[in-house]
């Protein structure tokens, strides 16, 4: 198996839960965003982010957390998301 499989194991089994994405958009631009996991498919995966009032759709490629582009911290059920600190 190989990391990019593994990195799409680990996510299936937390669809439906709250995430933070920690995205690095280049030129030094680090976006950090709350979200829900929300679906998995073969090659990406797509987060509902909440970004102020309203929910955008964001996808993401496995290979961007294989390379940490983007860096995912999964909540547990019962955490909020100030219960929380980002870990790099």
């Amino acid at each position: 198996m190989n990391q990019m499989e593994i990195i799409k194991n680990e996510l299936k089994s937390h669809v439906g839960k709250k995430i933070i994405v920690k995205a690095n958009k280049g030129r030094k631009k680090i976006v950090t965003r709350k979200g829900i996991l929300k679906a998995i498919y073969p090659s990406l995966f797509v987060v509902d982010v909440f970004n102020g009032d309203e929910v955008v759709t964001s996808t993401f490629t496995y290979s961007d957390v294989l390379t940490s582009t983007v860096k995912l911290t999964i909540l547990d059920d019962d955490a909020n998301y100030s219960d929380t600190k980002m870990i790099s």
